[in-house]
């Protein structure tokens, strides 16, 4: 029998620390878009980014015994994502990654002209992006694109709300910056 309401997130993390595989498997496809968004955007590479994210789901259903808080299983899974992706950005040698082959903007109503005008810009976006300091970026990429609070940003990325702000800030001013031509 097919309910159309999903158990509450944290009943499903429950049941997946018991070992339940199909909790896991629902809580996987709850999140893994968003997974997969925070590494792409902060590594920039859309093969590199696939695997961060499987990855980090790896990671989450080996350590999920250790979440004390079934609550807190966005945040802890996002901030297992986001180290993983920070990680393997200082792992790089210093270069800017591509545009994301996979990351195309396309709106299905716009006419040719407007697609075009739009790839450009989000073209002209993921280079700024890329430009950021890893750090900026990841919290950038979870406060915008996310929508996250700082509070939940800070504990993700493992500082204080302050210090977020700050490099949401510095990212946001160096976005204006790379983006002036567009507006």
């Amino acid at each position: 029998m097919h309910t159309d309401t999903e158990p509450p997130e944290s009943l499903l993390v429950e049941r997946a620390q018991d070992g339940d595989e199909h909790a896991f498997e629902r809580l996987v496809r709850l999140h893994q878009d968003s997974v997969y968004r925070i590494a792409l955007r902060t590594l920039g590479d859309a093969a590199e980014a696939r695997d961060t994210a499987q990855e980090a789901l790896i990671t989450a259903w080996r350590r999920l015994p250790d979440l004390r808080d079934p609550q807190t299983f966005r945040a802890w899974l996002y901030r297992i994502v986001g180290r993983l992706a920070l990680n393997a950005v200082r792992a790089r040698r210093p270069e800017a990654p591509d545009a994301p082959e996979e990351d195309k903007y396309e709106e299905r109503s716009a006419g040719p002209a407007d697609r075009a005008l739009a790839t450009d810009l989000h073209q002209a976006l993921v280079k700024a992006l890329a430009g950021l300091p890893p750090p900026q970026r990841i919290c950038w990429v979870l406060k915008e694109m996310e929508g996250l609070g700082y509070e939940e940003i800070a504990e993700i990325v493992d500082t204080t709300p302050t210090a977020v702000r700050g490099r949401i800030h510095r990212a946001r001013t160096h976005l204006v910056e790379a983006l002036e031509s567009w507006r």
